[in-house]
């Protein structure tokens, strides 16, 4: 293993970001965002909304497909006090659409705010004839498992209507999350969410629910941007990696080789990678998730190839994978491989989970431009442009420093060509 590059240090990749540098709402139209263009060295600056003429016409874009979820609940207890619950990711994952269409009961990995006035008993949301309740099933590694259980009173009637939207006799877990669940906006805007963040914190084309975070590239684009796109001709694919709440989980040790990767599940069609093959196994990754989703996709190729009777399960890439392989074949002979692994399973869907860590020494795979926000001092994703851009991100960030750039979720965006 190349154990350089767990010596990497984080005050390596710190930066001065002021508050007021921090976009605490986005702009009133998404593309009017700024955009910085890095191409080989070089930075100039422009406006979203005229990204595509900065792509070349045979390119394929990647974009992920996840939608945020409202994973924060609140209970009180009797005494008073607020119990917030926040949603992390479910218990045995397997498909996220089939989990939010679950009637009844289901068990997720959460973390709990004032754990401590929650000594033992179920916590209970009533609204007119519909119970939820909250039961601790026990500690999995850092979070609290919780059950959920919901029932209605009555069982006559069909349907319960409850402002914003009438549900059904048996309401989805989905249903409860819209209606009793808040938007988890990050944690750096130091506000509470608003109405707006609903529309806002959603990229215009996320479908697949299952994140507690935006993947915030995608914030920029609106139906006119992709609609230029297209008429340039550039080929769209999108994945699905549902974001974790350890994507604002800071690097506390002060080498990266201390830092655990959290684990993200994602979820990428056939056609997609034979669209990736189509493109001799390159693409523009729009936001860090989709980045993670692609070079992955890559290491689950590369372990079918040295053992074909893997499960879904076991394609899964532990952290430092990409650093303990010598032997790593080009981008089209890994997903080749995978293709014909999902033949193989009779899959038209491949659902594998991913903790890749790409920091400063790592050789990207697939992806050969990359649209990004910018991200913390000191962060993994900081590490992952400064691994993209050959360790030139001073220069990108200085630049947009120094030129009125807004930072960080609802701030403006990147166009990176290295």
């Amino acid at each position: 293993m190349n154990n350089d590059v767990k010596k990497i240090q984080m005050s390596d990749y710190s930066y001065e970001l002021p508050d007021e540098r921090i976009a605490k709402f986005p702009m009133a139209r998404r593309d009017q965002s700024k955009l910085l263009v890095y191409r080989q060295g070089t930075v100039s600056e422009d406006r979203f909304f005229n990204l595509p003429g900065y792509l070349p016409q045979d390119v394929l874009m990647v974009f992920n497909n996840t939608k945020v979820i409202q994973a924060r609940m609140h209970f009180h207890k009797e005494s008073g006090a607020l119990i917030e619950v926040f949603l992390l990711e479910p218990y045995m994952p397997a498909d996220y659409e089939q989990i939010f269409q679950t009637t009844g009961r289901c068990s997720w990995l959460c973390l709990v705010g004032n754990l401590k006035k929650w000594k033992e008993g179920p916590l209970t949301i009533k609204h007119g004839p519909l119970t939820i309740t909250a039961t601790r099933q026990g500690v999995v590694g850092t979070s609290q498992l919780i059950e959920f259980e919901w029932s209605t009173a009555d069982t006559q009637s069909s349907a319960i209507t409850l402002h914003p939207s009438p549900f059904t006799l048996q309401p989805s877990f989905a249903e409860i999350l819209d209606m009793f669940g808040e938007l988890p906006i990050p944690p750096y805007l130091n506000r509470k969410s608003e109405e707006s963040d609903k529309t806002t914190y959603q990229t215009v084309y996320s479908k697949i629910k299952g994140s507690v975070a935006a993947p915030t590239a995608g914030l920029h684009f609106t139906p006119e941007v992709l609609a230029a796109i297209d008429a340039r001709g550039i080929d769209r694919e999108e994945v699905t990696l549902h974001v974790g709440a350890g994507t604002f989980r800071p690097v506390k040790s002060a080498d990266i080789g201390g830092h655990d990767m959290h684990t993200e599940y994602i979820s990428v069609r056939r056609q997609t990678i034979e669209k990736l093959l189509a493109h001799g196994g390159q693409a523009v990754a729009v936001g860090t998730t989709s980045v993670r989703t692609l070079e992955s996709l890559y290491y689950m190729g590369l372990k079918v190839l040295r053992q074909p009777t893997l499960t879904e399960e076991e394609l899964h890439v532990s952290q430092w994978t990409p650093y303990e392989i010598d032997e790593q074949p080009d981008a089209v002979t890994a997903l080749n491989a995978l293709l014909q692994w999902m033949d193989a399973h009779q899959l038209s869907v491949l659902h594998s989970s991913t903790q890749i860590i790409i920091v400063p020494g790592y050789e990207y795979k697939i992806v050969k431009m990359l649209v990004t926000n910018f991200h913390q001092p000191q962060s993994t994703l900081l590490l992952l442009v400064s691994a993209f851009v050959k360790g030139q991100w001073r220069t990108i960030y200085d630049y947009a420093l120094n030129h009125d750039f807004r930072f960080l979720s609802y701030g403006d965006s990147s166009l990176l060509i290295p």
